[in-house]
């Protein structure tokens, strides 16, 4: 009888670890990194491994998923997907929303925005949809005017009105918190301000309106919408126990989109 158990046990647990998932997801440092993780213990009871992969920029996730090295991807907004189908003709879907990140304005000289001086730097990203959100930032807070029919995606050449002359550096998002040194306020998104050490709730002198467009999204190649381990992990990801996860690390510097 004890053998007989130990047999049914072993092919029970046989069973379990062939039906099990395994995919790799590709982050970007900070808090895309911090959650999946979290997500990736949520999901392990159900059959779902996570092995956790990150990245230093925004570029190579993309190329990574496109060329096979990855299941899905989980750093971007919706207009940086766009933006990157368009460009470089990647076949990628979304599968889920995630997080909303506001993007901050911070400053080693300056406590109010208000005191940005004629002729200031700013250091915004280089890539066009974090650089243009950067700018519509600056335009919302009446500090710049930009053309019309630019949407989402504005470069400095769309500056129309720029009455303190300010003078754009477009840099790596991943080197912005360096550039608070040099210039006199840098526009960083809020996964490279965290693992910088940069509380966006009490170091920023400006944040983008949680309302914005740039919801956060889960990643995969087109056909693969409805592979097994879609439905768990979004299960993982949506679920209260991350919820709860989220607002007690990030204290509302992370929203959650669900």
């Amino acid at each position: 009888m004890l053998r007989l158990t130990t047999l049914i046990s072993a092919l029970a647990l046989g069973a379990t670890a062939a039906m099990a998932d395994d995919i790799k997801v590709g982050v970007s440092p900070g808090e895309h990194a911090e959650i999946m993780e979290e997500v990736a213990r949520i999901a392990a009871p159900k059959g779902l491994n996570i092995k956790v992969i990150e990245f230093s920029d925004y570029v190579v996730p993309n190329q990574a998923l496109a060329d096979g090295d990855l299941e899905a991807n989980s750093f971007q907004h919706r207009p940086y997907l766009e933006n990157q189908i368009k460009d470089r003709g990647f076949e990628l879907v979304e599968i889920g929303t995630t997080i909303t990140t506001p993007m901050g304005i911070y400053s080693d000289k300056l406590t109010d925005i208000a005191e940005l001086p004629q002729g200031g730097k700013v250091a915004i990203p280089n890539d066009p949809t974090n650089g243009g959100r950067a700018l519509l930032l600056l335009q919302d807070l009446g500090i710049i005017k930009l053309a019309e029919g630019t949407g989402l995606v504005p470069s400095p050449l769309d500056v129309t009105e720029n009455a303190k002359e300010l003078r754009f550096l477009e840099l790596d998002a991943a080197q912005l918190p360096r550039a608070l040194a040099d210039a006199d306020v840098a526009i960083i998104n809020t996964n490279y301000a965290l693992a910088s050490g940069l509380n966006p709730k009490t170091d920023a002198i400006a944040m983008e309106k949680p309302d914005s467009p740039y919801v956060n999204i889960i990643v995969t190649r087109k056909g693969d919408e409805d592979a097994p381990w879609v439905a768990p992990l979004l299960d993982a990801y949506h679920s209260p126990e991350l919820k709860a996860f989220i607002e007690e690390k990030y204290e509302g510097s992370v929203l959650t989109s669900w």
